[in-house]
């Protein structure tokens, strides 16, 4: 098939104005299907990804997301088809044209070295390390090492198989239900059966050891170099006491387990994935001086997987939610009030600039700390308006309602005007004031 050059812009109506480059508002992908083949030591992979395509509206071709490797084929239902790839796009050629509700499957073969993509947010997706392998995708990074529709509203289920050489230990997102060892090489299956977005999707290769730390509240398992395993483990060692202490605050964790990575390398920040988090070792020292950071990647396992922005000017709902948590923990565990930790940081986004819109911060500014704890502060001015009983059953209320979904500031208003009552128009205000108006307000 034919490649044109990158430069050739392919046309595709833009999902998110953030992300413009990334995902096709025409079709969903009900379900990936992804075979995995890799080489440590050459950073070599070859794939096949089948995906269940659901058309949205009538269409007679669907887009691909896939950056940096190279494909050799590509089939829809048993007959192969035609395709063009225009720079990070894979245009697939139906045979014949889809109504709106059609399914079809369109599978993908591909291969080649994945790296991250180079991003406004920094390298994403795919990286090497030194012994190993990670994936590291949020906002745009999935398509650096599987075809995809990229964009956090168009979640899918995930059958993840990966073969890699035995010495190493292989996590991915979903629960492990085959292990089959060939020669030199495992082969590992996945299974993914919550909704994810394709950025939740992660893959570690490494060599790890698994540590089980509890398996109540949910089974908690640490997979680790045996060189860093005791400071890790002192490190996350609260992880079943932060877990009760969030399920009494925002309702039961989400998922079936929890899993920690932490990587020989030193990593920059650490990481979310659904049902997993990781951390570099530098993060986690023996001395529990980033336990927040810690409560902060459980939090979003509520608060960005299974409730998750339906679009990325939202992204408040993930990171103001997780960083509040953060204080909650301190709250529980040390006896650090809420009330302080909210005072402490007002004072500090109070010397800073004062042109951030917290509902639409802009793709350039939407991982700014101020998001972070100006999100945080406006869940704390809530929570002073409604009282603790209202405001406790209001988090409880959002992460059920909309479990597995997606979210927008828009039903967090009514959620929240609704467990007002009669305050309702005083609490619409004083959201308004928190995520509309760029001055900082108040703290109550």
């Amino acid at each position: 098939m034919s490649t044109v050059p990158a430069a050739a812009a392919l046309p595709t109506p833009a999902l998110d104005p953030y992300t413009p480059e990334r995902a096709d508002p025409t079709y969903r992908v009900e379900h990936y299907d992804l075979e995995l083949d890799y080489r440590v030591a050459s950073n070599r992979l070859a794939a096949r990804a089948v995906l269940d395509v659901r058309a949205l509206e009538p269409i007679d071709r669907v887009r691909l997301d896939l950056v940096g490797l190279r494909v050799t084929k590509v089939a829809v239902g048993s007959s192969t088809a035609k395709w063009t790839r225009r720079g990070d796009k894979v245009l697939v050629r139906l045979p014949h044209p889809l109504d709106s509700g059609d399914i079809v499957q369109v599978t993908v073969t591909y291969s080649g070295t994945p790296g991250p993509a180079r991003t406004r947010w920094g390298t994403l997706g795919w990286e090497e390390l030194s012994d190993g392998a990670l994936v590291a995708s949020q906002p745009t990074g999935a398509p650096t090492w599987f075809p995809c529709n990229d964009h956090p509203s168009l979640k899918a289920t995930y059958r993840i198989g990966i073969e890699c050489d035995s010495p190493f230990a292989v996590a991915a997102t979903g629960a492990l239900v085959e292990t089959r060892i060939r020669g030199s090489r495992t082969r590992r299956v996945f299974e993914q059966t919550h909704p994810t977005a394709t950025y939740l999707v992660a893959v570690h290769v490494g060599r790890y050891t698994e540590h089980v730390l509890t398996r109540l509240p949910v089974p908690v398992r640490l997979l680790v170099p045996d060189a860093v395993a005791a400071t890790a483990r002192h490190d996350l060692a609260r992880l079943p006491q932060m877990i009760d202490v969030l399920s009494q605050r925002f309702g039961p964790y989400p998922f079936e387990d929890y899993t920690v990575v932490v990587t020989a390398d030193d990593l920059e920040i650490p990481l979310e994935a659904q049902g997993m988090a990781t951390f570099g070792a530098n993060w986690l020292r023996g001395d529990r001086s980033h336990e927040r950071l810690v409560a902060h990647e459980l939090a979003h396992q509520w608060f960005g997987n299974s409730l998750t922005a339906a679009r990325w000017s939202d992204i408040w709902l993930h990171e103001g939610f997780a960083c509040y948590a953060e204080w909650l923990w301190a709250e529980a565990a040390d006896g650090v009030p809420t009330s302080l930790s909210a005072r402490r940081h007002h004072t500090i986004l109070a010397r800073q600039r004062q042109d951030l819109v917290l509902r639409d911060p802009g793709p350039s500014d939407m991982f700014d700390d101020r998001v972070y704890k100006r999100g945080a502060l406006t869940l704390h001015a809530l929570r002073h308006a409604l009282g603790d009983t209202a405001f406790f059953a209001l988090l409880r209320d959002w992460t059920s309602a909309n479990a597995g979904g997606t979210v927008t500031t828009e039903q967090f208003y009514d959620v929240a005007t609704a467990h007002a009552g009669i305050a309702g128009g005083r609490i619409r205000t004083l959201l308004d004031a928190w995520l509309d108006n760029p001055r900082l307000p108040r703290l109550p």
